[in-house]
């Protein structure tokens, strides 16, 4: 029976993620994310509990990759996609009340299913995470629900903030494109696994640790977004560190 625990958890995981894809499809965001942060706590117990009971397995290895597409792949791509759709539909009105060029109209109706680069982005990512075996005690490139809560938080706690208009269409185009370019990429990254917890050889993780719960105060749910570029920060700081 305990054999089976692991790989409930992870379908739990990917039902979470199934139910942020339609909540992202329907527009309601903020229920989207909390689906997605869902995922991302069954996605931290189901590998725990594997290790715990013994019975980790290679079916639940590629069941676990099969559930973060949907939740850190499919659904962040579908909160961009409908964002990116909203805006689309603003800018088309916009250049309505002028003179409409059906070139430049094409171009931006298809626009949005640019979005689902990042899914795929992720997939790759994933597939390579399975098959690389250096990442033990960290990650090389930028884990995919380190991306989906950024992409959630922003979207989110930022949206109503700054009021998102089709001005802001290129910016958020070029940040998918570097969400997809880190996913893949060979920048290596700490992950928050302690051998003892003392300060020493944990400086940067109880830095990053320490630094989290102001912002989470201060910003709400909208710190994760800025708890991840952070992340990113540190690591690329980290990097060019231990490289002297």
């Amino acid at each position: 029976m305990k054999k089976h625990i692991p790989n409930a958890i992870t379908c739990c995981n990917l039902i979470s993620g199934c139910v942020a894809v339609v909540f992202a499809v329907y527009g309601f965001y903020m229920l989207a994310l909390w689906a997605i942060i869902a995922g991302a706590v069954f996605d931290f117990f189901d590998g725990m509990s594997a290790r715990l009971l013994g019975v980790s397995s290679p079916i639940g290895k590629e069941l676990d990759s099969l559930a973060d597409v949907v939740t850190f792949g499919v659904a962040p791509s579908a909160m961009l996609f409908r964002l990116m759709a909203n805006l689309n539909g603003m800018y088309r009105l916009e250049m309505e009340e002028g003179m409409l060029n059906n070139i430049v109209s094409i171009v931006f109706s298809h626009t949005p299913f640019l979005a689902f680069l990042m899914a795929a982005f992720s997939a790759l990512r994933l597939a390579k995470f399975n098959l690389d075996e250096r990442q033990t005690m960290g990650f090389i490139g930028l884990p995919t629900p380190a991306n989906a809560l950024f992409w959630g938080s922003l979207i989110v706690g930022w949206g109503p903030k700054v009021a998102f208009s089709p001005a802001i269409m290129p910016i958020l185009f070029v940040l998918m494109l570097l969400s997809c370019y880190l996913l893949v990429s060979e920048i290596p990254m700490f992950a928050l696994k302690f051998k003892t917890w003392g300060w020493k050889g944990n400086e940067v993780k109880w830095i990053f640790l320490a630094t989290c719960l102001p912002l989470l105060i201060l910003f709400g749910i909208g710190a994760l977004a800025i708890i991840i570029a952070w992340y990113l920060v540190l690591s690329v700081a980290t990097q060019k560190h231990a490289a002297k």
